[in-house]
């Protein structure tokens, strides 16, 4: 039986709570992998905390965008952390994600397109005259170019990235209500493994509160909704 695959966002600096949410969100009905950010890795104790974590899938999203040179530099620079997957903006440009690619080793590069807390609007604002779904195929045709592991995108955008790119697809913005908070273009965990995702990544809706009980509603919601 195929499982579920779900990237834990543990968005926070706090050691104690990295454990808890790596402790109690195990579950043998899901895939679980753990995603950690720019905070993370650039606060006190997170690099040293990555170096010694064994045994799971480390997702590094530091979305890396800058001239190909120092993203090269970037990536050397973590490669003792053994890192499952890492990000770059694939707005950076074909030049630099082929150099990333170069150097990335086992790492899996990951090419960021359109994040999801943006809309056509935000895009409008910032100089894009493309709207969201043309910029997001346009950069997955970018990534596949490039050679690249795997691609983030919304669960809006699954359908189109997929018939140009064909690896794995990664996508956040996943909610189990109609909580948005700070993302604009979002769906549920079915609705994103129905559209064609590999791994949905999620944070608030499984590490703020009770995170046994969180994970049990999730594994609930998928069971619920795949029989359905």
């Amino acid at each position: 039986m195929k499982m579920n695959k779900i990237f834990v966002a543990c968005d926070s600096t706090n050691i104690k709570k990295i454990r808890e949410i790596i402790t109690k969100s195990k579950n043998p009905k899901l895939k679980l992998g753990y995603k950690f950010g720019l905070e993370f890795l650039n606060s006190k104790n997170g690099r040293n905390f990555l170096s010694k974590l064994k045994n799971k899938i480390i997702f590094a999203d530091l979305k890396l965008n800058d001239i190909p040179n120092t993203c090269v530099s970037a990536i050397k620079a973590v490669k003792d952390l053994k890192i499952d997957y890492l990000t770059i903006h694939i707005s950076s440009g074909l030049k630099a994600l082929i150099s990333a690619k170069k150097v990335s080793g086992k790492t899996k590069l990951v090419g960021v397109t359109v994040l999801t807390s943006l809309d056509n609007k935000a895009l409008k604002q910032i100089g894009h005259k493309s709207n969201v779904k043309k910029l997001v195929l346009q950069q997955a045709k970018l990534a596949s170019k490039a050679k690249l592991d795997a691609v983030v995108c919304s669960a809006q955008e699954i359908k189109i990235v997929k018939k140009v790119f064909k690896k794995e697809i990664i996508t956040p913005g996943i909610r189990l209500n109609k909580d948005k908070n700070d993302q604009k273009r979002i769906l549920t965990p079915n609705q994103a493994y129905k559209n064609g995702s590999d791994w949905l990544v999620i944070g608030r809706p499984i590490t703020k509160g009770d995170i046994k009980k969180n994970i049990q509603k999730l594994i609930d919601h998928i069971n619920k909704w795949s029989k359905a």
